[in-house]
């Protein structure tokens, strides 16, 4: 035992030196998904009052960004983990291995994507086929594929409100906004846009009825407070977070609940990751006791503190296999 100890001491202290960063680093750095950001921050903030060891730093930087910044390589100026609103693309795996990164995917829990607005704007129950009408950079009209002409929700449909349509959505490089072309745009779009546009049928508006709004949803939050008749795409723990000023809305005719977002009948909802750089543990240190504290049941379980802040957690079988695979390390592709 003494030696593989002593072997595995020094294949850690190889490493660092080979990758140029040994002992220059002793906190964890983490980036990625704004809606995950919460989650990953409430652990680390744990771990740092504890004292077991530095408060890990965490930076939202959309999942995007985040796979962008984890898959660049191994060493001190690369994350040691990244938040996920969404599964790694195979494209970014690829990216990964290409530079001797190997990921180990730790599904955290579910959210849902919601449409809000202030509470003191109306409320509407949308089908997924109206806010893509609503949307959509171009749909059918009488059969023929055009720029979106609609101006208010009651051109959408007369039952809406004849309000302007205004949306602030997250930006391409947001998990969300993958999930939400996924679950709502790509399943609601008309045959004529699938057949006519090569890209698909992601495209939003270009003409201000769409709002890129970055990956800040603090801003959304003040934005929509400030327009009453202005709707906001996120997460729904955001809105859990802020349910004194915000509020949900049908989608389908489902409401979005947290038992809803569980069961699966609100049919826009998503799994939530966090991927760890497998080639940092051992060297960066702290790591393992943050992977041990985030699939804690005290932390993602049904009674923890994260399921507070509006995650939505795993049924506890496959919580208890994803536990599994985070401590021991199972490595994507390996």
């Amino acid at each position: 035992m003494k030696k593989f100890l002593l072997t595995a001491s020094a294949a850690a202290l190889a490493l660092a030196a080979s990758a140029g960063y040994a002992a220059a680093r002793d906190q964890i750095q983490i980036v990625g998904s704004s809606t995950v950001f919460p989650f990953t921050t409430a652990v680390a903030e744990k771990l740092g009052q504890s004292g077991q060891i530095k408060t890990p730093v965490v930076e939202s930087t959309g999942t995007g960004g985040g796979m962008k910044l984890f898959c660049q390589g191994v060493g001190e100026n690369t994350p040691d983990f990244t938040n996920a609103s969404r599964a790694i693309k195979d494209s970014e795996l690829e990216t990964c291995k290409a530079n001797g990164v190997t990921p180990v995917e730790i599904k955290i829990g579910f959210d849902g994507i919601v449409l809000a607005n202030s509470k003191a704007g109306t409320v509407v129950d949308l089908t997924k086929e109206q806010i893509f009408k609503a949307l959509a950079k171009n749909v059918a009209v009488d059969g023929k594929v055009v720029a979106n002409p609609y101006k208010n929700w009651s051109d959408v449909d007369a039952s809406l409100p004849a309000t302007k349509i205004e949306v602030l959505g997250p930006p391409p490089t947001s998990g969300t906004r993958d999930a939400f072309v996924e679950l709502v745009m790509d399943k609601a779009c008309q045959e004529e846009v699938k057949t006519a546009n090569e890209k698909g049928c992601g495209e939003t508006r270009e003409d201000g009825a769409f709002v890129e709004a970055g990956e800040n949803d603090n801003l959304i939050v003040q934005k929509l407070e400030a327009n009453v008749n202005a709707f906001g795409i996120f997460g729904f723990s955001f809105l859990d977070q802020n349910a004194d000023k915000l509020q949900g809305h049908k989608v389908d005719g489902v409401e979005p609940t947290f038992e809803d977002i569980a069961s699966g009948k609100y049919g826009v909802s998503r799994s939530l990751y966090i991927y760890a750089k497998k080639e940092h543990v051992g060297v960066i240190p702290g790591m393992q006791e943050f992977i041990a504290e985030y699939t804690s049941d005290a932390a993602w379980g049904p009674e923890g503190y994260l399921a507070d802040k509006g995650l939505i957690p795993l049924p506890d079988a496959e919580r208890a296999t994803w536990a599994e695979n985070a401590k021991a390390l199972k490595g994507m592709g390996s």
